[in-house]
């Protein structure tokens, strides 16, 4: 992939208040708009789980329930 075919608001996340729950890591990030997503991201290889929210409470959930299929 070249840079030009990668939307900007992915290519150039800057990510904070990171935490890791198991395999799983949280962020917050803002999106296009200005406005705060939180996101739970599985570090484990062959994974592949990964989804934005709204509140960080959410995300943090989503982390503590996760179960790799890898």
């Amino acid at each position: 992939m070249t840079r030009k075919e990668i939307p900007p608001e992915t290519a150039y996340r800057r990510f904070r208040n990171v935490i890791r729950i198991g395999p799983v890591q949280v962020a917050t990030s803002y999106d296009g708009r200005g406005r705060d997503k939180h996101t739970a991201a599985c570090t484990a290889p062959g994974c592949g789980f990964a989804a934005d929210y709204d509140t960080r409470a959410g995300a943090e959930l989503a982390a503590r329930t996760h179960r790799c299929k890898a």
